[in-house]
Formats: structure tokens, C-alpha cells, sequence
């Protein structure tokens, strides 16, 4: 049997993730060419500084800052600088030239992903992708082949390892969320800046391509709904303990069709949310993440590991490297991705949900009566009311003025009805005079 001549591979990048990659190359680089047929030569790192300290060393001779020509003598280039420029310039030149493509960057991705893989299609090249949305967890792969048949109808994902670390210390330990924040910053698991992950950049950028693989329709970055988790409190926490509830940063993709005109879509969104202590996404803790994915045929799936960290993503990296080599090996074209289902993509507007809300309102006879109505007007149905003893405001007032009424908690759970009618619903509540404070409204998923 004739064998293959060794595959050229480029490295971009050599951070946490990029040092762990060129590491398993060398070092396992028998063992993978045994699996794929052919050599597998890592032909150069490219990196901004060679002389800068790196956790894991790497051969020097291998170290460049030319990464253009590095690209342009490659078979297999993997990109993991991350971040939007020059990573797209680089994808775009070693597509060009004809290489398959390697990427990590889900920035890259939710942005530019629709033109890079076009531009792959063109000259049937291949770009993979699996290490962008959940870290090690086998996501990509099992959306674009394994369900390519199937329906999928919803996507509940933790995708975002440092939120899901602080709401979890949260619920587990009692602490605030400033106190979880400082404690993943101190572990690593958090930047100096956390503003991408606290805000929920990071998983709508996931949420965007997994909405795009499920649904094969192109969602764009600006399309998906975004909350972060700064509003979240340590009493809302308690409270939805109590109610069996735990607090998660979802991203949530599904297929629906819009209530008002009848058109079929999907919608993406990422946002905290009330799931049942029941849910297998409840029990996912510390930094880890899931994806919770429902389908027509498959029925419920469930996706869950380490959703970050040097050797687990260059675990996801690496499978890619190996289809990328075995596809070279093989030949034949690359696979296009399939985004021509053309399904609208609707706003969160469109979106059915439950709401529960948590309502300050004065202790004084008719005012559940008039809360009710509040409801009704909207057309948003009560599923069930907790309310708690009244109790007296506690500052004490001036003399001569006079004091505040008491005020009772009120804890609404809603059933289903659309985001519009519900977000209607709260601004009026905050507008009613029987209201003292909403203070706390949070989105029920996955009953």
C-alpha cells in the first residue's frame, strides 16, 4: 500500500489553548498519523513575540511572526489567536490557497461565519469548528452529521463556563454575586475584565452558531437577545431554592412560529433563567457546560463536560485535525454547511414563555383583585401566587410625616404566553399604584 506523503500543519496562536495543541502534535504525532494514514508535521507556530515566556515550551525553530507564508506552505491551518482581525485575514488566506481550516474563534464565527464558509464551499476546502461552543463537549459534529436527518426543535445550553461557576457558588454556597465573581477571577476561571462573560457576550456568540448548525438558517450575532447575569441577586437565588428552582445563564435556540403573523421561524436568546431542580441542566456545577437539545425523532439529548481550559479545547482542536488529515487522505470536496432552510429569524417578541415575578404591593384589602387584573388585561394567565406575611417598612420615618404602608411580597408564576404580552405585563405592574416594586423578574425554562 502506498503511502500518503505527511500533512503540513500551521499554528496560529500558541496561548493556553495553542501551546497545549502544538504539544499533542509532537508529541502524539505517531499515534494520530496511525489513525489518520498519513504523517502529521507541524510545520511552524506562528506567534507575535518568540521570545515571550509560554506555559509549555515549544521549539524554538518551529516559532514565527511571518504568519502569511507560514499559512501559504500548509495543508491544515488552525487558528487560535481569537478576537476578529487579523484571524479573519488569515482564514480567508488559507482557504484561498486551498487549506482546510481549523478554528476555535466563536467571535469569528458569529460575525464572519457565513462568508468564510462560502468562501470554503467555493474552493471546497473545509472549515471545522468544534472547539467554538463548549469547549471539549462533542457538539458541532453531532448537530452538523449525527441529527443532519432529524428536527431539532430546541437548544437549552450552559455554554458559558464562568457565569455558570458563579451562579452555581451562588445557590451552593450563599455567596453574592461579587464574592463568586472575585473567587472565579482568583481560580482563573474569570478575566481581570469579565465583561464577555458577566454580560453574556460569549454565549450569544455560541447561541448564534448553534441556532445557525440546528436550525440551517443563518442567525446572525445582532439577532439574538442578550441578558447578562449582573442583575441577579443572592435573594432571588434563595428564593427560587425554595421554589425548586436554580438559576442558570441559558442560551436558548429553538424553532417556533410567530403567534401574531403564522410565520415559521427560530429564535435565539441568551438570558438567566428559572429551570427546575429536576433538569439535568440543573445538576451541571462549577465551570462545566452543557447543551440540552430536543429533537423530533432523537427526543432529549443531552451534551455535557468541560466547556474551557488549555488541554480540554486542544482535545476538540485535535479531533478536528484528524477529520481535516483523514479528508485529505481520502479526498473528495469538502462538506458545505447546510443554512438553506431560510427559516425567518424572529424576534424575542415572538417568543413563548413563563414569567415568574416577584412583586412589593401594599398590604391593604382589594389589591390581589386589582394585581389579577393587570394580568387579565394582557391576556397573560396566572399559574400559581405565593404571598408572604405583610411587614413594616424598615426605616423609621420623620416626625410629623406620614409613614410608610406595609407592603406584602408577592410571588407570581405565569403560564405561557408570549415575551411581548408578559414584558406589557410587568410595565404595568411597575406602573400600578398597588405596587410598592417589581423586584424581580426571571424567565421559566425547561418544565
Amino acid at each position: 500500500m502506498m503511502e500518503y506523503r505527511n500533512l503540513r500543519i500551521a499554528l496560529l496562536g500558541a496561548g493556553s489553548v495553542g501551546s497545549q495543541v502544538a504539544s499533542l502534535l509532537l508529541e502524539h504525532g505517531d499515534e494520530l498519523a496511525a489513525r489518520v494514514g498519513a504523517g502529521l508535521e507541524l510545520v511552524g507556530v506562528a506567534v507575535r513575540d518568540v521570545d515571550a515566556p509560554r506555559d509549555i515550551d515549544i521549539p524554538r525553530e518551529l516559532l514565527t511572526t511571518d504568519a502569511h507564508s507560514l499559512i501559504l506552505g500548509a495543508d491544515i491551518v488552525v487558528e487560535l489567536i481569537g478576537g476578529l482581525e487579523p484571524a479573519r485575514e488569515y482564514l480567508t488566506l488559507a482557504l484561498t490557497s486551498g487549506a482546510d481550516v481549523i478554528t476555535a474563534n466563536k467571535a469569528l464565527l458569529a460575525t464572519h461565519g457565513p462568508e468564510l464558509f462560502e468562501l470554503a464551499s467555493q474552493v471546497g476546502a473545509q472549515l471545522y469548528y468544534e472547539a467554538a461552543v463548549g469547549g471539549a463537549i462533542p457538539i458541532i459534529r453531532p448537530l452538523r452529521d449525527s441529527l443532519a436527518g432529524d428536527r431539532v426543535h430546541r437548544i437549552l445550553g450552559i455554554v458559558n463556563g464562568t457565569t455558570n461557576y458563579i451562579l452555581d457558588r451562588m445557590d451552593t454556597e450563599g455567596s453574592s454575586l461579587e464574592d463568586a465573581l472575585a473567587t472565579a477571577q482568583e481560580l482563573g476561571y474569570a478575566e481581570a475584565d469579565p465583561t464577555a462573560d458577566v454580560e453574556g457576550y460569549d454565549a450569544a456568540q455560541k447561541a448564534a452558531i448553534l441556532a445557525s448548525l440546528a436550525f440551517h438558517t443563518t442567525v446572525p450575532l445582532d439577532a439574538v437577545h442578550r441578558e447578562g447575569i449582573l442583575g441577579v441577586t443572592r435573594d432571588q437565588v434563595v428564593a427560587a431554592k425554595k421554589s425548586g428552582f436554580v438559576v442558570k445563564l441559558l442560551a436558548v435556540c429553538e424553532r417556533l412560529v410567530d403567534p401574531v403573523t403564522g410565520v415559521e421561524g427560530v429564535s435565539a436568546r441568551v438570558h438567566p433563567a428559572l429551570i427546575p431542580a429536576t433538569h439535568p441542566l440543573a445538576a451541571v456545577h462549577g465551570a462545566n457546560n452543557a447543551v440540552f437539545l430536543e429533537a423530533e425523532a432523537a427526543g432529549s439529548l443531552m451534551f455535557y463536560g468541560a466547556g474551557a481550559g488549555g488541554i480540554q479545547t486542544a482535545s476538540a482542536v485535535l479531533g478536528d485535525v484528524v477529520s481535516a488529515a483523514r479528508r485529505h487522505v481520502i479526498g473528495g470536496p469538502g462538506v458545505a454547511e447546510s443554512t438553506h432552510a431560510n427559516l425567518a429569524v424572529l424576534p424575542i417578541a415572538s417568543v413563548t414563555t413563563r414569567y415568574q415575578i416577584t412583586l412589593q404591593v401594599l398590604d391593604r384589602p382589594g389589591v390581589l383583585a386589582e394585581i389579577a387584573s393587570v394580568f387579565s388585561t394582557h391576556e397573560v394567565s396566572v399559574e400559581a401566587v405565593q404571598q408572604s406575611v405583610a411587614t413594616e417598612p424598615e426605616h423609621v420615618h420623620e416626625a410629623g410625616t406620614e409613614a410608610p404602608a406595609p407592603t406584602a411580597t408577592l410571588v407570581i408564576g405565569t403560564h405561557e404566553a408570549t415575551e411581548a404580552a408578559l414584558a406589557d405585563t410587568v410595565a404595568a405592574l411597575k406602573a400600578s399604584e398597588v405596587v410598592a416594586e417589581v423586584t424581580s423578574v426571571l424567565r421559566v425554562e425547561g418544565l
